[in-house]
């Protein structure tokens, strides 16, 4: 089997590009895959967080893994600052990366925002990624487009340590998103469907209420063309609500398009918070169910020592490659 690594930041409500973008694949993963799923809480303060909140953010997206279908006997499910050789691998490849090619990455580019400092997280964190990934032997990393270059980085690093060292990584392979998997915003279709967007009704989260859900999808922009076609450069926001329904529904957008053909919006829009309403009520109903349970903090217990059974023996190969210790 091939083993599977992903994570997620605990900084807010799951929403549903999140989901269709890269956890429903957690769970289509997971039957085929020894799989690694982590709720990568040091990633989370290269920003400054609330320790209270934060917290409660790691429990809430552990909820979520498990709500969404990940099952805790085919996956280790664990929080990242569980297991002390994320850090310590993390500084190794700070050390084994470049200014460069830090500076390089897009994602730091655009939120260091131009800005003559920041913290110093924001510029390294590639590297923890690089870290938690490498750290498991993984084979696979499923994640979305936006992270090819992170993919691209931990690759890089595991070529360069295995040349100068020998054999210490395995290089992994990214998973990246399917067509038609991207969701986008809901007020701005242009972009991409986002946790920390000011306006609450551009997202549809994972445990939004159903009159959250109504008002969010009939609020959504469309234009004043009528048609229900999918065409992302001339209606770019009929297109999105198209690709959520058809992600939801599995129903093909060619097949929704014949359905809704000679209709109107209003109607379009009212089956697809139906959809959204019934796709995501089993998710809501099984988060309440377990998110303050006993079994939730015992599922993170064994999934830490799981993975610290992996990561370990990786570790002190590092350290050996690295002739670091007595």
């Amino acid at each position: 089997m091939k083993r599977v690594f992903s994570g997620v930041q605990p900084t807010g409500n799951i929403h549903l590009g999140n989901y269709l973008g890269a956890l429903k694949q957690f769970v289509e993963l997971q039957d085929e895959n020894e799989c690694i799923y982590c709720i990568v809480d040091e990633h989370a303060i290269t920003v400054p967080q609330d320790p209270k909140a934060l917290r409660e953010h790691i429990l809430d997206v552990a909820a979520l893994y498990l709500a969404i279908g990940i099952d805790p006997k085919k996956a280790i499910i664990f929080v990242q600052s569980d297991v002390s050789e994320h850090a310590e691998l993390g500084w190794v490849l700070t050390c084994a990366s470049t200014t460069g090619e830090l500076f390089r990455m897009t994602q730091f580019k655009s939120k260091s925002g131009g800005k003559e400092s920041v913290g110093t997280g924001l510029l390294t964190y590639p590297t923890l990624m690089a870290a938690d990934i490498l750290l498991y032997d993984t084979d696979i990393v499923p994640v979305g487009n936006d992270q090819k270059q992170h993919i691209e980085l931990t690759r890089d690093l595991a070529i360069r340590v295995n040349a100068k060292y020998g054999k210490t990584f395995v290089v992994p392979d990214g998973r990246f998103m399917k067509a038609g998997a991207r969701v986008m915003a809901l007020d701005d279709p242009t972009q991409k469907m986002s946790k920390s967007a000011p306006n609450a009704h551009s997202r549809i989260s994972l445990l939004d209420d159903d009159a959250k859900i109504k008002k969010s999808i009939m609020k959504a922009t469309t234009d004043l063309d009528g048609v229900i076609r999918y065409d992302v450069e001339n209606k770019p926001g009929i297109s999105n609500l198209l690709t959520i329904y058809s992600a939801l529904s599995g129903i093909s957008i060619p097949e929704l398009e014949a359905k809704y053909e000679g209709k109107g919006y209003g109607d379009f829009k009212k089956d697809l918070v139906q959809v959204t309403i019934e796709a995501l009520k089993p998710i809501r109903e099984r988060y309440e169910e377990i998110r303050h349970s006993d079994e939730l903090n015992k599922i993170l217990d064994d999934g830490a020592r799981r993975a610290k059974e992996i990561a370990a023996p990786v570790m002190k190969r590092v350290r050996d490659s690295f002739g670091l210790g007595r």
